[in-house]
């Protein structure tokens, strides 16, 4: 759990350099029944098998051993980018507003079908004009949709606010 949103962020890093990634802000969001996730996200502690697939030279960048080598935090910089908010998708209250980015993962294909044109709505009010939603390729976007959003690339399911 919480992987997801490190792995943007060092994706981010890796591509923007310093001075443009001081200003990523990613808001993690979960409906978090266990009450785990926000400590996961804080911590930044994964066991090594969860961090055998990373390159080595990626790993060697932004993770730190413990004495141990068995438990792998990940660097204050990349952690002081990614923030936990308890959030329920189904409020369809979004969690924040203008966001340039919404990647949603392994959650709509939980939700009935309006449940699901309704939470894409959602996303459309808390995306900035012309900011990105990218969901599961198993994810269609619904057809009450078509006119708010541009798909950016055929083959994945990236789309743009209109």
């Amino acid at each position: 759990m919480g992987p997801e949103p490190y792995s943007l962020a060092i994706l981010l890093r890796e591509n923007v350099g310093y001075m443009y990634f001081r200003n990523v802000n990613i808001l993690a969001t979960d409906i978090d029944q266990s009450q785990q996730f926000e400590k996961i996200i804080a911590e930044g502690r994964y066991p090594k098998d969860q961090v055998e697939r990373i390159p080595e030279d990626i790993l060697a960048r932004y993770f730190k051993a413990d004495g141990s080598d068995e438990i792998y935090q990940i660097s204050e910089e990349i952690r002081k980018s990614v923030h936990f908010l308890r959030h329920d998708l189904l409020s369809l209250q979004p969690p924040a507003e203008n966001l340039d980015l919404i990647l949603c993962k392994n959650v709509l294909l939980h939700f009935s079908q309006q449940e699901r044109v309704e939470v894409f709505r959602m996303f459309h009010r808390a995306l900035s004009v012309g900011g990105f939603l990218a969901v599961e390729q198993t994810q269609k976007l619904p057809d009450e949709l078509k006119n708010s959003f541009v798909q950016v690339v055929s083959q994945a399911q990236l789309f743009q606010k209109i």
